[in-house]
């Protein structure tokens, strides 16, 4: 049978009793004239009962004051345990706090604003720099390795009649439709300045929101690139928080929503603490009387000493 089945539900009668004591602790706790009446109690185990009362403070309707109280097995003085304002079942609560990553919605950046990236953000990862690419004529480079196996390969014999398979030839057709030109009409020189001038009034570096970026988009990682001549000056925006995610975005343009602009500090770890094992703090159990005697604690600390 465990612990809280044993335990009384009863309240006990000298704590029950003990409603001006718990009444004190509450005042003492919080100030005389703010604590109301009392609201009933609870037994909170064998001997220990919680009193309630009303809480009359400003900005706290539904709360209430617990005072727990207590008494030990055959004693007849009751104890204050605790006393704490804690809410009632309508008790006028604040909203469930979130945290702002959370709480952060497409739009709410404004000009100035800067957005923090985890430095181990799952949207985002490391580019290519070329640091560690090998220059050109290195015999690991990939142009050299590529030689090598263009000379070692083995030159198939006889004429090309003979060969299993005759290489295919590309027609004019397949190649503009592999670029994406097999159209009736596309557009026009005047079309791409058109469209080029809409989106740069739109996401363009002249906007307020550029002005007060921290980094153009040209080195944001969250730029996803276009193709064709477009591609030169534009590409789309891939960050759901930016206020152009989806968009067609000038390279000169940016927001607070950079992927380098800020990146999240680490929370700091607490040192680990320090424990001094080389001596030994005499704790007197009682204190010394006048004759001069050594308290307890430091004759037993004397005699681990002499032991050891």
């Amino acid at each position: 049978m465990s612990a809280a089945t044993t335990r009384s539900r009863t309240p006990d009668r000298l704590c029950a009793e003990a409603v001006d004591l718990a009444r004190a602790a509450a005042e003492e706790a919080a100030a005389p004239g703010v604590v109301g009446e009392h609201e009933g109690l609870v037994s909170e185990g064998d001997r220990v009962v919680t009193h309630y009362f009303a809480a009359k403070e400003l900005g706290y309707r539904g709360w209430r004051w617990a005072v727990t109280v207590a008494r030990a097995s055959r004693a007849k003085i009751v104890t204050v345990d605790e006393a704490v304002l804690l809410p009632g079942p309508d008790a006028l609560l604040a909203p469930e706090w979130v945290p702002w990553s959370e709480r952060l919605r497409p739009g709410d950046m404004g000009p100035g604003d800067l957005l923090p990236t985890d430095a181990e953000d799952l949207r985002l990862e490391p580019g290519w720099t070329g640091e560690d690419e090998p220059p050109p004529n290195s015999v690991v480079s990939h142009e050299m390795a590529d030689l090598v196996e263009a000379e070692d390969a083995e030159v198939t014999a006889g004429p090309p009649a003979e060969l299993s398979t005759t290489p295919a030839r590309g027609t004019i057709a397949a190649v503009a439709e592999e670029l994406g030109l097999r159209r009736a009409r596309v557009l026009s020189r005047y079309g791409l300045h058109v469209a080029a001038d809409r989106w740069e009034d739109a996401f363009g570096p002249k906007t307020a929101m550029a002005q007060a970026a921290p980094a153009t988009c040209a080195s944001c990682g969250f730029l996803a690139r276009i193709g064709g001549s477009l591609g030169q000056a534009f590409g789309v925006c891939a960050n759901e928080f930016a206020p152009a995610d989806g968009r067609v975005v000038s390279l000169a343009y940016g927001c607070g929503g950079h992927s380098e602009a800020a990146v999240m500090p680490k929370t700091p770890q607490p040192a680990p603490p320090v424990i001094d094992e080389t001596r030994i703090d005499p704790f007197p159990l009682r204190p010394a009387s006048d004759s001069g005697s050594v308290p307890v604690a430091e004759d037993e600390a004397s005699a681990d000493l002499g032991h050891s």
